[in-house]
């Protein structure tokens, strides 16, 4: 990657940690995560290699890891890298068929992200999300549709941002 690539992925990454970090000022159990908007938007901009995406995924898993209080914030190590991955693959398909491809790979990336990360939540403090539960099905019909919603607002993020910042990075590379 290059440096001025490594700078770009660095500050959207930085960006996206500062609007997790005052986030977490808003009361309730759920705060959105625009950490994987910013990486999603990242990785469409640069279009790193695969190895690279992992790096940048294992980044934004620790800080979002750091800067969380959801019920098993380590989940976020295994979770942000597949979003990450996610995302490239799914840009790579689409990017020279869709207008929309910079939603649709934010889309899929946090959906990737959102449900490996209940997952792991799931098999990793079972005893104590059945203590704040009723079911494990009402776990998951309580957090799926956030992770959807999140999804959608991220899509909607990315896709905005998208044409702006393209527009700047050709500036500096003519």
């Amino acid at each position: 990657m290059k440096s001025q690539d490594i700078a770009i992925v660095g500050i959207l990454l930085a960006v996206g940690a500062i609007v997790r970090y005052l986030s977490l000022v808003i009361p309730g159990p759920i705060v959105s995560n625009l950490v994987i908007a910013f990486y999603c938007l990242a990785i469409i901009l640069v279009v790193p290699k695969f190895t690279e995406v992992i790096g940048i995924g294992i980044v934004a898993g620790i800080v979002c890891a750091l800067l969380s209080h959801s019920i098993f914030p380590p989940a976020n190590l295994i979770s942000e890298p597949i979003g990450a991955v996610t995302c490239l693959f799914t840009y790579k398909a689409l990017s020279n068929k869709l207008s929309i491809s910079p939603a649709l790979s934010t889309l899929l990336g946090t959906l990737a992200s959102g449900t490996s990360f209940v997952i792991v939540a799931i098999l990793m403090v079972a005893p104590t999300i059945r203590s704040n539960f009723p079911t494990m099905g009402a776990f998951i019909a309580t957090i799926i549709p956030i992770v959807v919603l999140t999804a959608v607002a991220n899509a909607v993020i990315v896709q905005i941002l998208y044409v702006p910042a393209s527009k700047v990075l050709a500036r500096g590379k003519a």
